[in-house]
């Protein structure tokens, strides 16, 4: 299956099943306070498939899978539902607009309510199947965090007072210290096991640093995205003839070499002194070496540069961290976890509405169909991770006060609860109009992100 082709269907499953579960909250809980509902469908447009129960509902799959809707008997037409039609007189009871305020709160709480339901359930499906991924053991450190005492092979098990796990536990808690301006105290284990803890003074990075980026602009590089310095190709250059496929590079100039990065800070070394230095390598557990001298060459894309001649073989290193847990050790775990996500993700929008945070944050439907594809290549526990995500973000989008969201909804049903009347139509189709001029607007910064993101 192709890129495209793999984001779009992953997108598919995705949608189908958090919309899905969105809308059966406001359908159940509807039945529950006697709301007759007319239609549920899943998607929008002509229904390629539809029955119809005893309650005289029709559920139907339709032929544009972007989203779907619960169609509920109203004398009116702002909640989105019904107005078609007049309501029988013998049917007005079952009409969502005659029943109590708080039962219509309900009813509309129901969807985001159960978005949240199905994150805590994906991320205990998660736990229990296992999330492979990669510690945050740092392989390369330069720039304030060399300065702050991290070195290669420290694992960072702690950032302030959070736990970290993998990489991007780390990543996440270093880039909001980043946006907050904080100097933060890292907990690590370094190379010989020993705990230390250390301050990064992200305080020290630009006004207008990327945001995408905090880890690598104070210095610090994943081990496991630094690939070992094992030659892959062999180009015309000095190595032509004495190095081969497969060598991997041990030293070079009396350096000892890693990964590829120390090889080519080695290569620079090498360079600016002039004359040959002796390049080691281990060439199928011989230990051979060679002199060898850098020298001024040619980028297949014309780029002039100073090296080799050698291009590294890329390969994915092997996961060393696994977040799995028994089936009842994962129940409160993944509560603790959804816990922390809606925090993380509440925190985010605060600081994007305050201008601390970057709304290049913001990601739309392009990005989150490649999430969609990227976590499903890697594995079922990826996969229930990604649904979980994107279902606590519906959650918490749709209970944004903007009307035409559920949020704006709950909103008017607030207002009429301490005034004692519902809000005159106009104001409501006044709030219509509003909301949807912000949701344009957020759904035009998202595509404007993607396509930025894509460009570069």
């Amino acid at each position: 299956m192709s890129e495209i082709a793999g984001s779009i269907w992953w997108m598919i499953v995705a949608l189908g099943v958090l919309v899905t579960f969105h809308e059966f909250g406001h359908f159940a809980v509807a039945r529950l306070f006697g709301v007759r509902v007319l239609r549920f469908s899943v998607g929008f447009g002509k229904p390629l498939w539809s029955r119809t129960d005893r309650h005289g509902t029709e559920f139907a799959v339709a032929a544009i899978p972007l989203g779907g809707y619960v169609k509920m008997l109203d004398e009116g037409t702002l909640d989105g539902s019904a107005g078609d039609e007049p309501v029988p007189a013998d049917q007005l009871e079952q009409s969502f607009n005659r029943k109590p305020v708080l039962q219509r709160m309900a009813i509309v709480a129901a969807g985001p309510v159960a978005n949240l339901v199905l994150c805590v359930a994906f991320l205990w499906a998660m736990l229990v199947v296992g999330k492979q991924d990669w510690s945050a053991t740092l392989g390369h450190v330069q720039g304030i965090a060399a300065q702050a005492g991290f070195a290669r092979g420290d694992r960072i098990v702690g950032v302030g007072e959070r736990e970290v796990a993998t990489w991007g536990d780390a990543a996440l808690a270093l880039t909001t210290a980043a946006i907050d301006r904080e100097d933060m105290r890292v907990r690590v284990e370094d190379a010989l096991g020993n705990k230390r803890t250390r301050v990064l003074p992200l305080s020290r990075l630009p006004r207008d640093f990327d945001q995408a980026n905090v880890a690598a602009l104070a210095g610090l590089a994943w081990n496991f995205e630094i690939p070992a310095a094992t030659i892959g190709q062999v180009n015309p250059g000095p190595a032509q003839g004495v190095l081969e496929a497969g060598d991997v590079v041990t030293a070079l100039d009396g350096r000892p070499v890693h990964n590829w990065t120390d090889f080519t800070d080695a290569i620079a070394a090498l360079a600016k002194r002039g004359g040959d230095g002796m390049i080691e390598v281990d060439r199928q557990g011989e230990r051979l070496a060679f002199p060898i001298r850098p020298a001024q060459l040619t980028a297949p894309d014309g780029r002039r540069y100073t090296g080799i001649g050698v291009a590294p073989k890329m390969e994915q290193p092997a996961y060393d961290a696994v977040q799995r847990l028994g089936p009842l050790a994962a129940v409160p775990a993944a509560f603790r976890e959804a816990g922390r996500m809606t925090a993380d993700s509440l925190g985010m929008i605060r600081r994007m509405l305050t201008g601390q945070a970057s709304a290049k944050n913001l990601s739309g439907p392009i990005s989150i169909a490649r999430a969609a594809n990227a976590t499903a290549k890697r594995g079922a526990g990826w996969f229930f991770w990604f649904l979980a995500a994107v279902s606590l973000s519906l959650a918490i989008v749709n209970l944004l006060p903007i009307p035409v969201l559920d949020g704006g909804h709950l909103l008017y049903y607030l207002i009429e609860l301490v005034k004692g009347s519902p809000l005159s139509e106009r104001s409501m189709v006044a709030g219509q109009y509003v909301g949807l001029a912000m949701l344009a607007g957020l759904m035009g910064l998202a595509f404007y992100n993607d396509i930025f993101r894509s460009a570069w």
